[in-house]
């Protein structure tokens, strides 16, 4: 992870998935920084098919067992060239 991102020349890019009722979504935001500035944003969203349900198993403040449902995610690998 970068903490601070060298405006000078890049392009920060965030790519995130919400998760929605039977679907999910991508979605890809791009800054690029020309010489300390800011000189474009763009923000892309994508439907992508939702991974279903796992089982988690937590232990709650009474050191319970507690079991329920969350999302799968999905797993990112960005290749840049």
């Amino acid at each position: 992870m970068v903490n601070t991102v060298p405006h000078h020349k890049s392009i920060e890019t965030i790519v995130s998935v919400k998760h929605a009722d039977s679907v999910d979504i991508l979605e890809t935001k791009h800054k690029v920084w020309v010489k300390g500035k800011l000189a474009k944003e763009m923000t892309t969203h994508d439907t992508i098919p939702a991974l279903g349900d796992t089982l988690m198993t937590t232990q709650d403040k009474n050191d319970n067992t507690v079991t329920g449902k969350t999302k799968k995610d999905y797993e990112f690998y960005i290749t840049v060239q």
